[in-house]
């Protein structure tokens, strides 16, 4: 029997969850497990994604992982769903939000792109249970993100009106975003937003490229002008936001009122029984990923920050293998452990061309990341079954288990028993 995968992105999480239902009944031929491999980092039409968080648990079971991890921004809408298309496809699941966070340190910027004195940082092994009203406090975040999304479209307009382009917040990016159902609205909406209205006039054609190169000035490279051309390109949109991602600078206005407090946040994650975890980057020479432009960010001053961030009660550093070099992997393990981080791994997935599996997970010195995935899993299960005060890095488990690689072991366990 024939199943048309693109339903698992349907227009309802109903929808998506028995198309699922659907699919795996049709198909007979499980996918070869990769039991070395774990994907914390997951993103969802609920932030910026071509996945549902059904189609995302799918891609990840096809991709033969034994877990996967939601991870969208300022949301936590899609939890649920994920959860219950996690379980009808037998994997280990965790959920976690990513945020923007005021951080004045000193430092000037130090893990986002394009504004000083704020991070990025996670709220990692969420209990469902507490899913619900961690979202209802991001609810006032996102407002405020719409408001700054809105004046970021008067700006496109004010630059590329004169070519006859314009972006509307309420007509041309609300309605292509999740937001009515508790998503975020992200930069990436606003560019494919910009995308769709170029597609639109120009199709794939070499006036499109000309245009790009010609009177927005953007860099074309030969590879993503063949893949603009390319009339069956099934990620035409994805690759064209790429181009007009690398001009940003002339309408991204610095966030504030969206942005909690770093110590805020990390008192009400950890109130919900989460676990904070800053997410590095790390200085980009030439992206592994292609999706950073060279630059520096915290690696002068990584010992440094690593010591403010344990101060406001940061438990956990996460981070990449594939985005890294590997001395800068090595050095960002040492630290952790000398400092006393959990490590965290996950690759960012929110474009179709990225690949749910981290194939560096295989090497020996990152195997660790893998029992972290399981204890993360554990750690919700646990926090679910008996409460949060019996979670990972609680007063009560810590008394009971003081060493942190004997915590993650006992949880990795834990997690690993969810799914048997």
């Amino acid at each position: 029997m024939k199943v048309n995968i693109e339903k698992l992105n349907a227009k309802t999480p109903n929808k998506r969850l028995n198309a699922l239902k659907k699919v795996l009944n049709a198909e007979a031929e499980k996918p070869v497990r990769r039991d070395n491999d774990a994907n914390n980092h997951i993103h969802t039409i609920y932030s910026f994604s071509p996945y549902s968080p059904t189609k995302a648990a799918y891609m990840a079971y096809k991709a033969g992982l034994t877990s996967a991890g939601i991870m969208d921004h300022d949301s936590l809408s899609g939890v649920d769903e994920f959860k219950q298309a996690t379980k009808m496809l037998g994997l280990g699941s965790t959920c976690g939000v990513e945020v923007r966070a005021k951080f004045d340190r000193g430092f000037g910027k130090i893990n986002h792109p394009d504004q000083a004195n704020c991070i990025y940082m996670a709220a990692h092994g969420i209990p469902q249970q507490n899913a619900k009203k961690f979202n209802e406090y991001l609810q006032q975040f996102r407002d405020r993100r719409y408001e700054r999304d809105a004046k970021m479209c008067e700006l496109i307009t004010e630059k590329y009106g004169k070519f006859g382009l314009t972006l509307d917040f309420k007509k041309d990016v609300y309605p292509i975003s999740q937001a009515k159902n508790g998503g975020s609205i992200t930069e990436r909406h606003l560019l494919y937003a910009l995308a769709l209205k170029l597609s639109k006039r120009f199709g794939r054609t070499n006036e499109l490229i000309d245009f790009l190169q010609n009177d927005l000035k953007l860099k074309v490279s030969d590879k993503i002008k063949g893949y603009l051309l390319d009339q069956e390109n099934p990620h035409f949109l994805y690759d064209l936001l790429g181009v007009l991602k690398a001009d940003t600078k002339f309408f991204y206005i610095d966030a504030e009122d969206e942005m909690p407090d770093a110590e805020e946040f990390i008192k009400v994650a950890k109130s919900f029984g989460a676990i904070p975890a800053y997410a590095y980057l790390g200085d980009v020479g030439e992206s592994p990923t292609g999706d950073k432009k060279a630059q520096k960010f915290e690696d002068d001053f990584l010992p440094e920050l690593l010591d403010e961030l344990k101060k406001i009660g940061i438990l956990a550093i996460a981070y990449m293998p594939t985005r890294n070099t590997l001395e800068q992997l090595k050095r960002v393990q040492k630290l952790c452990r000398e400092k006393g981080f959990f490590e965290i791994s996950g690759e960012d997935v929110n474009s179709p061309r990225q690949l749910f599996e981290c194939k560096a997970l295989a090497n020996p010195e990152f195997s660790h990341l893998i029992e972290s995935t399981w204890a993360l899993i554990g750690h919700e299960a646990i926090s679910k079954e008996k409460g949060i005060e019996y979670g990972m890095f609680s007063d009560k488990t810590i008394k009971k288990t003081p060493d942190l690689q004997e915590r993650i072991k006992k949880f990795a366990k834990i997690g690993r028993d969810t799914v048997k």
